[in-house]
């Protein structure tokens, strides 16, 4: 008699989830593999909006060994009403953002999307719980899928500590 035994692990990986474009194309992260990753939940009417104009410049700087992906969420003070055309034209027109640019989730509540339920749960990232505390909070991502940092909302990526895990080997 043939005993077939299968494991599957409670928790998923970072290289495990995709997602889909703004444009709504699948977007599939184990494509990341062996690049840098910062993970930005953001909005096109708040007080932290400019920093997509630091988040494009580190983009250009160091890609294509680091990848910025932006998660538009309407959470916080419905700072992001936008449907994906009228915040693809706001990202492009205002800020020239080049990035990538994925459909609107949400990132806290019922209905989190899935890939902020592994952001935000030590059970399921098996680093650290954090709370999403407010848009352009920034998910550091290190080149072989793990969770490195939580980078709060106010501190733009242009910060010393930001580009100094960027720069890091």
């Amino acid at each position: 008699m043939l005993f077939s035994v299968s494991c599957f692990s409670q928790t998923s990986g970072f290289y495990d989830f995709k997602v889909k474009t703004l444009e709504g194309k699948e977007f599939d992260f184990a494509s990341l593999k062996g690049k840098k990753v910062m993970v930005v939940n953001t909005a096109s009417k708040c007080g932290n909006t400019p920093q997509y104009k630091d988040l494009e410049e580190v983009y250009e700087k160091y890609q294509p060994n680091l990848v910025i992906i932006g998660f538009p969420a309407n959470n916080f003070g419905s700072q992001e009403p936008g449907t994906a055309t009228e915040i693809r034209n706001f990202c492009t027109e205002n800020y020239h953002v080049t990035f990538p640019m994925m459909e609107k989730i949400s990132v806290k509540g019922k209905d989190m999307a899935p890939l902020y339920k592994w952001l935000t749960s030590k059970s399921k990232n098996g680093i650290l719980d954090s709370e999403v505390k407010w848009n352009f909070q920034k998910y550091l991502i290190d080149e072989t899928g793990k969770l490195v940092a939580v980078i709060d909302p106010k501190e733009k990526p242009t910060s010393d500590k930001v580009l100094s895990w960027i720069s890091s080997k």
